[in-house]
């Protein structure tokens, strides 16, 4: 069957009607060669909702979506010929577009499971000379969340790996290196960090760690480094999704927040002082508390209504004169409930990290002394007798 396709940017142009025209040769020649498919890519760009300019409504975009409109299902007859489209921005489609007539369905393409992800795994390992230690059953039971492009990349940075050392075949070493550069970033080990810092950044990701470990919902941990990653981070901590999960408690959602918090609070039990290094962990803190009072009903205080703003729509037309739909009352107490999520949680993550304050001297022992501890290395500081309270603290 002859199969048409376009990208949607290719409809607009600067000059008026150049696009409504390349819609009607389009479908000229799919009228001549039906049955065909025809199949739209990123069709968003030219199909957006009508009416959100600040200008006039006598848009070229908005010519071009009409002439689609009337070619798929108007007054002609289109028979035989099959419509396909993709995008990632179905929010911001015009309605006439996704009646039925159009387009009948919406298909919505997940992130796969763990069946899906092997395999993926499997089509992308079709080329690539693997050892008998890479275990591809094994790699896709530890990328919940990973799309199919996200896999393709961490094979293929394995085998970048493999042959940066000048070697035929991919190990599992190279997965677990790629791994950690796909979920966090490359590793700038030219960096020079002063010994004062590196101290900080051990106690600050050994923080993470322990929460991650003692929370029963949010681990566990797969690697934690103290080599530094992207523009401003010292370290990270990594942890190992082990299934796939369709919803988030809030009690999941709590123990989130306590996790990012994990950082600052080791930083000033050890050290009586905190560092700009845990910013970003209080933005994702943050977020996370307001989504659960606004969007998620999670909150006693306010109650089950949403008062989430709608941050997704991008029309300057439609939210030029936009005004919240609650009072300036309400958004206090919308305030004051997220921060009380907050100073709760930061409490019980502060109680916890006390209790494990000698393996959280252990852990950034071991950091300064190897820069990166695999989950079997941090797990084992748990089983160790005898506290190190009095080991490396106090400011540098």
């Amino acid at each position: 069957m002859p199969f048409f396709s376009i990208s949607g940017s290719d409809f607009v142009e600067m000059f008026v009607g150049v696009g409504a025209s390349r819609v009607r040769d389009l479908f000229a020649d799919a009228k001549k060669n039906a049955p065909c498919i025809v199949f739209i890519d990123e069709i968003d760009a030219v199909a957006r909702k009508r009416g959100t300019g600040m200008g006039g409504g006598h848009d070229e975009r908005e010519q071009t979506l009409n002439q689609l409109l009337v070619e798929m299902d108007g007054f002609g007859v289109n028979e035989g010929i099959i419509v396909l489209a993709a995008t990632n921005r179905v929010d911001i489609l015009d309605p006439a577009i996704l009646r039925p007539g159009r387009f009948d369905r919406k298909i919505t393409v997940s992130p796969p499971d763990v069946g899906g992800r092997e395999d993926i795994l499997k089509v992308h390992a079709k080329n690539k000379p693997l050892a008998e230690d890479v275990d591809l059953k094994q790699i896709a039971q530890t990328t919940a969340g990973f799309t199919g492009a996200d896999l393709e990349n961490l094979l293929n940075e394995a085998a970048i790996v493999a042959a940066r050392a000048d070697r035929k075949f991919i190990i599992a070493e190279d997965v677990k290196r790629s791994f950690i550069k796909v979920g966090i970033g490359s590793e700038k080990h030219s960096r020079i960090v002063s010994d004062k810092e590196k101290k900080i950044t051990a106690y600050h990701e050994a923080g993470h760690a322990i929460l991650f470990h003692v929370l029963p919902d949010v681990g566990p941990v797969y690697t934690v480094s103290i080599i530094p990653t992207g523009v401003s981070a010292g370290g990270y901590t990594m942890p190992l999704p082990e299934k796939d999960e369709m919803y988030l408690t809030k009690g999941k959602m709590k123990q989130d927040i306590m996790v990012s918090l994990g950082g600052r609070i080791a930083e000033e039990i050890i050290f009586d002082d905190i560092t700009t290094g845990a910013s970003s962990d209080i933005k994702k803190a943050t977020g996370a508390a307001r989504r659960m009072v606004t969007r998620y009903g999670m909150s006693s205080t306010i109650g089950t209504v949403n008062y989430e703003e709608d941050s997704d729509e991008v029309f300057i037309g439609r939210d030029f004169a936009h005004t919240k739909s609650y009072s300036e009352k309400k958004s206090g107490e919308i305030d004051e409930e997220v921060k009380k999520i907050i100073d709760e949680c930061y409490a019980e993550a502060k109680r916890l990290i006390l209790e494990n304050k000698d393996v959280l001297h252990r852990c950034a022992s071991l950091l300064l002394e190897k820069e990166r501890i695999t989950r079997e290395e941090f797990e084992n500081l748990f089983k160790v007798t005898g506290d190190l309270s009095n080991v490396g603290i106090g400011l540098i």
